[in-house]
């Protein structure tokens, strides 16, 4: 009978363990569902109450800051300026159109801006936030604020936008931002949520498009508590987005002013490009504009001012232009030839005013002709006969495989919209393209710079630029991206002979220093600041035996269209070059009349850094050069400003 009663109490024994840990467990659980219902009811209790009267979390993009831009020295060229603005969003305001009607009694709206933002309204997501009225002042924002219960999902908010504080200066280099097109969408690959903002500002040309990624930033977002009439409550959380990227350009502000003032109102282009490192220091095209009309959308009077002028004012002439190079060319097929080892500098040819060649007749420029001339007076005289003749020994592809190897046919690498390749053919191009033959007469036309040889300013900078070092130089345009220099471009040795560089920099000397030079009255005086360069006149029209045989008809006496093109190419100072420059003045005539003197003007505003003083100029033009800087000082916004002060 004991057997039995051990079994019973062992049970027990049992029993009472288990039935104490599954009471812990629901102790447990209880526990931690009263905590949780604490959480829920107390903690929470706020966030639940709101919730359940109707209330919504919605999401809302926040665009960054974009990155500013700025001259080597530190002067704002691109900056972001506070601007208040009206939005709504349709899936909180309901009846879009009631809301905006509402809104139009408590605030003037411009009925364009209503018929586009409605044209958003449908096209975009009923999320997306659509701008009714921008750069609205603080007491129209104020009448929204106090008037929002009856305005749902209509919001006054402060956002940034783009301003360019030196105006038309910079329009060319810098281009402009405007609102994202469905014209953007279609050919940006980027499908950055931000492009779908309406009135979301990108770039549109120039650096500001070439440098997008970087200068747009990355969005952040926004959690935010509407009520049933789209009222935001409250902010629930936000995480910042990333700014964009801050640019430092090679541009020198101040120079930039004085080139493009200098220009003033010609059909022209200059470029300013330090000799040693690639630099870009000016990049001007004139005329020129106000990118700040093109920010929140141009309107169509302003737009077809521009479209109808013949100077074309929107196009970037210094990198788009292409045009045949003229007599600036003529160093390069002078190097082929003497690289070849094809010439001597002191070999001669006679210039009787004329080559034949098959049966054709090639005139120089001087009717009369030069008679003997070696390397160095030809150039300095620009006589065309001789590199008729070296284009005979040379030959087309060694000519243009030299122009490639001093930057021209070569599209170089800078962040601004539809840089120029120019053209430096070949018979292979010619059959390609044209279908057609290479005839001796195209190589005779090239050796001069005709034909179908075409060159924008900044190749030819570039071409001075190698001309004056004998390096590779390259250009550059961005100087630092937030702080961190980029690269500078001076450029390998291009492995040419020392001898036959200084021959052709001697030759150039003589071109503006000798009194039989064709640029001689554009000379400088001060004797450490001479440059050396060469003038070129392209030909924009055909000149018919009957013409020739009557006498030339002069550019003055030519609709405008049809004058030549005037290019000058330099670099100074000539025993120790800093700076190459390159002019080209569209239908200006000549270029030791139209480009040199503009050219002057700026290589010595480079070298002395601010107005330079008279003495540097001949003794009889400076009486206009006096009344020039006068009237120069009054158009550049940077005029009275020291370096040390742009800094």
């Amino acid at each position: 009978m004991k057997g039995p009663r051990v079994d019973t109490e062992a049970n027990h024994r049992l029993f009472t363990r288990r039935a104490a840990l599954l009471g812990g467990v629901q102790l447990a659980f209880v526990a931690g569902l009263g905590a949780r219902m604490q959480f829920l009811q107390v903690d929470q209790a706020d966030q639940f109450r709101l919730l359940a009267e109707e209330n919504r979390i919605n999401v809302r993009l926040i665009p960054p800051a974009r990155g500013e831009v700025f001259d080597r020295n530190g002067v704002p060229l691109a900056r972001n300026v506070p601007s208040y603005r009206i939005v709504i969003v349709p899936e909180d305001a309901g009846d879009v159109e009631e809301v905006v009607a509402r809104l139009s009694q408590v605030v003037p709206l411009d009925p364009d801006d209503v018929e586009r933002a409605m044209a958003e309204v449908k096209r975009s997501a009923p999320f997306l936030p659509i701008t009714l009225a921008d750069e609205v002042s603080w007491e129209d924002l104020s009448r929204v604020s106090v008037n929002a219960p009856a305005l749902p999902g209509v919001t006054p908010e402060v956002g940034l936008s783009r301003v360019y504080p030196l105006g038309s200066d910079y329009a060319h280099v810098l281009g402009y931002v405007g609102p994202v097109s469905d014209f953007d969408l279609e050919r940006i690959e980027d499908q950055d949520p931000l492009l779908r903002i309406p009135r979301f500002q990108i770039g549109k040309v120039g650096v500001e498009a070439k440098a997008e990624t970087a200068l747009r930033g990355k969005g952040g977002a926004k959690r935010v508590e509407v009520n049933a009439t789209g009222r935001v409550m409250r902010e629930l959380d936000r995480r910042e987005g990333t700014p964009g990227s801050d640019l430092q350009l090679t541009i020198d502000a101040k120079l930039q002013s004085y080139v493009q003032a200098r220009l003033n109102n010609e059909s022209a282009s200059a470029i300013v490009m330090d000799v040693q490192s690639g630099d870009l220091l000016a990049i001007a095209s004139a005329p020129t504009f106000d990118p700040n009309l093109f920010v929140r959308g141009i309107s169509s009077r302003d737009y077809n001012a521009l479209t109808e002028n013949k100077f074309r004012p929107l196009a970037s002439k210094s990198v788009q232009g292409a045009y045949p190079p003229g007599s600036t060319f003529k160093m390069i097929t002078a190097m082929a030839a003497l690289e070849d080892g094809l010439i001597g500098p002191d070999e001669t040819v006679y210039c009787p005013g004329h080559l034949e060649v098959a049966e054709r007749k090639f005139h120089c420029w001087k009717r009369a002709g030069h008679g003997w001339v070696d390397l160095q007076n030809s150039l300095k005289q620009s006589c065309d006969v001789y590199y008729y003749d070296l284009a005979l020994k040379v030959g087309i592809e060694k000519i243009s495989a030299m122009a490639n190897r001093f930057g021209l046919g070569v599209r170089h690498d800078v962040p601004m919209s539809a840089v120029a390749s120019g053209l430096t053919p070949t018979k292979e191009w010619k059959a390609r393209v044209h279908g057609q033959d290479w005839v001796i007469g195209d190589t005779v036309n090239a050796s001069i710079g005709q034909g179908y040889l075409l060159a924008s300013p900044l190749q030819l900078a570039v071409m001075t630029a190698r001309l004056a070092s004998g390096r590779a130089v390259e250009p550059r345009l961005v100087k630092s991206i937030d702080g961190i220099e980029q690269p500078a471009r001076g450029g390998d040795s291009m492995g040419m002979n020392e001898n036959n560089l200084r021959k052709m920099r001697r030759a150039m000397y003589e071109v503006v220093n000798d009194r039989r030079g064709t640029a001689y009255g554009s000379r400088i005086i001060e004797d450490a600041m001479r440059m050396a360069g060469k003038t070129g006149t392209s030909q924009v029209r055909n000149i018919t035996a009957a013409e020739r045989a009557r006498g030339v008809t002069k550019n003055e006496d030519l609709p405008w269209e049809r004058r030549d093109h005037a290019l000058f190419v330099n670099f100074a100072p000539y025993d120790d070059p800093k700076y190459a420059v390159a002019v080209v003045v569209e239908h200006g005539g000549g270029g030791s009349t139209a480009a040199a003197p503009i050219a002057r003007d700026v290589t010595l505003q480079a070298m002395y850094g601010d107005e330079p003083p008279l003495e540097a100029y001949p003794t009889k033009d400076r009486d206009r050069i006096r009344e020039q800087q006068r009237v120069l000082r009054g158009m550049q916004p940077l005029a009275n400003i020291s370096g040390k002060d742009q800094a």
